[in-house]
């Protein structure tokens, strides 16, 4: 007998499809029915997927269509690069990014070994709650090693460059390369609660950590975001 697919499997396919180009924004997706006799499983199973998908902003419900593949924007994380080189912002269309914290921390055991430093040592961290219309979507918290800091000195103030990531590496003068993006499932802490607007007493949410390298092999930032939904993936993006 065939092993069971899961709805993480059936999100995992369509993603790799939007982010091969094979579902270009626009685009519509099949219906659920449709997935669900593809896969051979409940409707409620691809239910999960395409909430799942929705939650990390890769698709959007449209009234009269059903589901359909969303524009660039900050979740792909190779689209927010070609979105920045094209445009000079990181955000996509509908999106703001509020700064809710910035300073210096002692990198903890996730950050740590991801920046390949001691647990410990002082590192800067950028925190925001980004929304989209109005509606948080994300919280994240940026963390940066002193040698991104002393080039970028912008990403010690609480304001909002449009793209820390990419300022950084245009000021390194190397490209950015590569993101390994580990994503796992986790219950929310109350300040994710508020900040994005939760009310139920447990809330499961996805953490997403991007560890982004330059063309060099320096790590220029790792990223801890929060999302609602959950799964556990992890899968490297080329960014050029």
């Amino acid at each position: 007998m065939a092993p069971t697919v899961g709805y993480a499997e059936i999100a995992a396919h369509y993603r790799q499809q939007i982010q091969d180009g094979l579902l270009k924004p626009g685009d519509t997706m099949p219906s659920m029915r449709e997935v669900s006799e593809r896969f051979g499983v409940a409707v409620t199973t691809v239910n999960r997927a395409f909430r799942l998908l929705k939650g990390e902003g890769l698709t959007l419900p449209k009234a009269g269509v059903g589901t359909v593949v969303a524009g660039p924007i900050s979740n792909n994380i190779a689209n927010r690069v070609a979105l920045h080189a094209s445009t000079g912002k990181a955000l996509g269309g509908g999106e703001t990014s509020r700064i809710v914290e910035v300073g210096t921390v002692g990198a903890d055991e996730l950050v740590a070994p991801r920046l390949d430093v001691a647990p410990g040592t002082p590192v800067h961290v950028r925190r925001r709650v980004v929304s989209r219309g109005g509606v948080p979507v994300h919280v994240s918290a940026s963390f940066y090693p002193a040698y991104v800091i002393a080039v970028t000195p912008e990403l010690a103030e609480p304001i909002s460059t449009g793209g820390s990531r990419e300022l950084a590496a245009e000021r390194l003068g190397v490209p950015q390369d590569q993101v390994l993006e580990e994503v796992t499932s986790r219950l929310a802490t109350e300040a994710e609660k508020t900040s994005l607007g939760l009310t139920a007493g447990d809330v499961v949410v996805t953490q997403v950590v991007r560890t982004v390298y330059l063309a060099d092999g320096r790590v220029v930032e790792v990223a801890v975001k929060v999302a609602g939904g959950a799964t556990i993936l992890r899968w490297t993006t080329q960014l050029r």
